[in-house]
């Protein structure tokens, strides 16, 4: 009844996607990573402050993909307006992003932090791909954002070799990482500005075409479409929740800096970009269910989280021990002998990352059909909570490989807490996940 194989069929041209982006983020993590542990460890570092910045903010564009997918099929919104407001609070932000950033950096003498004046600097362009995004996803068009996804790190690659750094031989370390992060920096705003023109161009084609093809459709202006501010409790939730999300995967770098210095960042780092190959398939099954996941009918949206959570589980399970089967092997061969250290880590990391494959499609449901991401920011506070306490012990007595353990133990414990969660708001029993047409049942909000 809920067409069970569209889910597959829709993220199949987003899996692609994903997988060009994953392999050009790969070739940029090899030529970063053969250049040492120490610049692979301040790059990790400083990828992961922007990161911050942009999961921060990320609640502009869920809001409007929220706006657009709780239509139910039947546009009465024009959605030029809300996106030209959102845009223009993502540049303020990133404005007022930038003179924090250039704060820390002018106080910092140390790698990466030392130079987050370049991430200042493209700040404000950085925040308008999540945020303009947020109308297709909304409407469960996947192609823009498919080629937003690709085209950042294509250009970062090429921006890179464009510099020929590449061919250079002995280089210090500062100067090399600054010719890093300045190529990641460029090519990430360069696509940021030209996703935001085309976005509000589309948009106003969209707002067009429905106003000619249905007469139902108002022309004026929707009070959420015009008084969208109104909506930043909402935002701003969003935007502290994927923070504490962020947090929660990333927190153990920090730890594992704290107690053992750059070059095991590098090393670790490694061990978690790998293990998180595992989230590529269940990020695409999410990101093409979410129209759908947001529903306002509450039946057809917990059958589609239940059967997107039973692929992602699914095919992380099985794909994990060949990962790390393969990593064994690439891994010193690629990079270097020095990412030997990488492994033990990586088996550690590998059985929480695949259980935590469901909380993607979780959270959708949290956020895009309850309106309650909060439930969402539990849920990664709770993992967080978990793997930072355990981290703080294990990581200064194992460094690595106790940060992998502590991390595993905290995905697993708040996937169980998050399904249950889940469970209960869609009204639906314990065996709905293993159970075919459980996930049907009529279900409260």
């Amino acid at each position: 009844m809920f067409a069970r194989l569209s889910v597959p069929r829709a993220a199949l041209g987003n899996l692609l996607a994903k997988l060009l982006m994953v392999g050009l983020g790969l070739a940029i993590t090899v030529v970063v990573a053969r250049q040492g542990p120490k610049v692979q460890g301040a790059f990790a570092l400083f990828v992961a402050v922007e990161s911050a910045l942009l999961t921060l903010f990320s609640g502009l564009g869920l809001w409007l993909a929220r706006q657009m997918s709780q239509q139910g099929g039947t546009p009465t919104l024009r959605a030029l307006p809300m996106l030209r407001g959102v845009l223009r609070a993502a540049v303020s932000l990133g404005l007022v992003a930038s003179c924090a950033l250039l704060a820390v950096s002018w106080a910092s003498h140390t790698l990466p932090y030392s130079q987050l004046w370049l991430l200042a600097l493209a700040a404000p362009f950085l925040l308008l791909v999540p945020t303009a995004t947020g109308l297709w996803l909304g409407e469960g068009r996947m192609w823009p954002i498919n080629v937003a996804q690709v085209a950042a790190p294509a250009l970062v690659l090429l921006g890179l070799l464009g510099a020929g750094w590449l061919t250079q031989g002995a280089v210090r370390n500062a100067p090399l990482v600054v010719l890093v992060l300045t190529a990641w920096v460029s090519g990430k705003a360069i696509v940021a500005v030209l996703t935001a023109v085309y976005a509000l161009r589309d948009a106003d084609q969209r707002d067009e075409a429905l106003g000619v093809a249905s007469e139902g459709v108002s022309r004026v202006p929707s009070q959420a479409a015009a008084r969208w501010q109104s909506q930043w409790p909402f935002i701003a939730t969003i935007g502290v929740t994927n923070v504490v999300s962020l947090l929660n995967y990333r927190a153990s770098l920090f730890l594992v800096e704290r107690f053992h210095g750059l070059s095991e960042v590098g090393t670790y780092s490694v061990s978690v970009t790998v293990a998180e190959l595992l989230w590529l398939l269940s990020s695409s099954v999410t990101v093409s269910a979410y129209a759908r996941i947001g529903h306002p009918d509450a039946r057809v949206a917990a059958a589609m989280t239940v059967q997107a959570v039973r692929i992602n589980v699914l095919a992380t399970l099985l794909a994990a021990p060949v990962l790390l089967v393969g990593a064994w092997w690439a891994l010193p061969w690629v990079l270097g002998e020095a990412y030997q250290a990488s492994l033990m880590p990586l088996a550690a990391l590998l059985p929480g990352v695949a259980g935590y494959a469901a909380a993607s499609s979780l959270s959708a449901f949290y956020t895009n059909h309850l309106g309650r991401p909060q439930l969402s920011g539990a849920i990664a506070g709770l993992s967080l909570c978990l793997s930072f306490g355990l981290g703080w012990w294990l990581v200064p007595l194992h460094g690595a490989v106790g940060a992998g353990v502590a991390s595993s133990v905290g995905y697993l414990g708040a996937i169980a807490v998050a399904y249950g969660v889940f469970l209960k708001h869609a009204g639906l029993p314990l065996r709905a996940l293993w159970t075919r047409g459980a996930g049907e049942a009529p279900a409260p909000v």
